[in-house]
């Protein structure tokens, strides 16, 4: 029996897993198969009052308690929040993880995603895709012999073009638990993107009022990945699902990494349909 499909989340920031893919990490978890949660760089810049050096520790042990929920590995590296740039350095640390993992399935941001630090993830990945294949680059760590296949993550950017919808998964059996493992980001989900949003003021003070805030404000945030891809989720779940439906995560297969069938496609993604193939 072939061993089970292995995820590798390459994102830029502690916290953008859960974002992005939460509803798919928690899926391979209830079927026992590993997951590993990389952020490349060390959240330090996601602040308005901590300093990098106070918030990076932090932010490590938010995301090691958020891995812990759905008992994932979580792991954050050091390159510098606000400053990543596809380097030679940060692409061979990716083919090195890539490898190490043995990761079947990576999934990272988009190029054009309005991130600076997203697009130098979604860059490296790019260029890691291949060369994890090949063994006389980063000849400490053995190549694979069949790479990865790399899907990008959901985001509602059109240019140059939008996301295609080649993965459609439906989240909602799994909110309560994405938004445990949100609520381990407290330095984020409590303090910074509500100093962003200028929605401070919001934040319950009261510890039993923060899970059902966090759950309203995750549901926002994803919702309108629903309303922009709605015809692929009624090819995908019937015309009465797809339009009931709120909360999806939406994945594109990238060019660059190992072109799956259809077959492989259903084990990397047990929980979806293909609004091409229904």
């Amino acid at each position: 029996m072939p061993p089970s499909p292995r995820l590798l989340v390459l994102t830029a920031h502690p916290d953008d897993p859960e974002v992005y893919a939460g509803g798919l990490i928690c899926g391979y978890r209830s079927l026992g198969r590993e997951v590993k949660l990389v952020s490349v760089t060390d959240g330090g810049a996601g602040h308005q009052e901590k300093t990098a050096a106070e918030l990076a520790p932090l932010r490590r042990a938010e995301a090691a308690a958020a891995g812990a929920v759905v008992g994932a590995s979580y792991e954050v590296w050091e390159f510098p929040d606000g400053r990543l740039l596809p380097t030679l350095e940060v692409r061979e640390r990716i083919i090195r993880e890539i490898r190490a993992f043995r990761a079947d399935l990576v999934l990272t941001h988009r190029t054009c995603d309005y991130h600076p630090d997203h697009r130098a993830v979604a860059q490296a990945v790019q260029d890691a895709s291949y060369l994890v294949t090949v063994p006389a680059v980063v000849t400490e760590t053995p190549a694979l012999r069949r790479g990865p296949v790399v899907a990008y993550l959901p985001d509602l950017f059109e240019r140059p073009a939008p996301l295609r919808a080649d993965r459609v998964i439906d989240v909602t059996p799994h909110l309560d638990t994405i938004v445990r493992m949100l609520t381990c980001h407290a330095s984020q989900v409590f303090e910074w993107l509500p100093y962003q949003a200028n929605t401070l003021d919001t934040v319950p003070t009261v510890p039993e009022e923060r899970l059902p805030w966090v759950k309203e404000w995750f549901v926002e945030q994803i919702r309108p990945w629903a309303n922009r891809y709605r015809d692929a989720m009624v090819a995908a779940f019937g015309e009465s699902d797809g339009q009931a439906t709120d909360l999806v995560e939406i994945f594109e297969i990238s060019e660059y990494g190992r072109q799956p069938n259809a077959a492989l496609l259903d084990e990397l993604f047990p929980l979806s349909i293909d609004p091409m193939t229904r």
